[in-house]
């Protein structure tokens, strides 16, 4: 088991690597469990403690809405420059949502599909790790 201290805008994260298998890393980042997928394998295994199974998260590439939840998360670790909707807003595929700084770029994450903005789960200048929750939308 790895731990590294990561500052990112200012904010510190946490990040323990608990078990590396192929291209699969078994990470934890502040506390929370994450399952990251790799471009190629690792030349050199971490050696690890075995621990009980944990929930893990999938790994996204990319803003996306989750059939079951209707979540829209973050592509990339960032912080929020801009929220354009609020709770209870209709929105249509590709309307502009919010914006996300990430490494010195505006991002624009756009509506995956029509909807109602059920919640919003960040608001302006927070801090986001990739994957997280932006918004739900039904």
């Amino acid at each position: 088991m790895k731990s590294f201290k990561y500052t990112i805008n200012g904010n510190v994260y946490k990040v323990v690597i608990n078990t590396i298998e192929d291209t699969i890393a078994d990470v934890e980042v502040n506390g929370t469990p994450y399952k990251v997928e790799m471009n190629k394998p690792t030349k050199k295994q971490v050696v690890t403690v075995k621990r009980p199974v944990q929930a893990s998260v999938p790994v996204v590439s990319r803003p996306q809405i989750t059939a079951a939840a209707g979540a829209l998360r973050s592509p990339l670790p960032g912080i929020i420059l801009e929220v354009v909707v609020k709770q209870g807003d209709i929105v249509k595929k590709g309307q502009k949502l919010l914006v996300l700084e990430a490494m010195k770029m505006e991002n624009v994450i756009n509506a995956e599909r029509d909807g109602v903005v059920k919640e919003l789960k960040v608001n302006k200048g927070d801090s986001v790790l990739e994957g997280a929750e932006l918004a739900i939308i039904e």
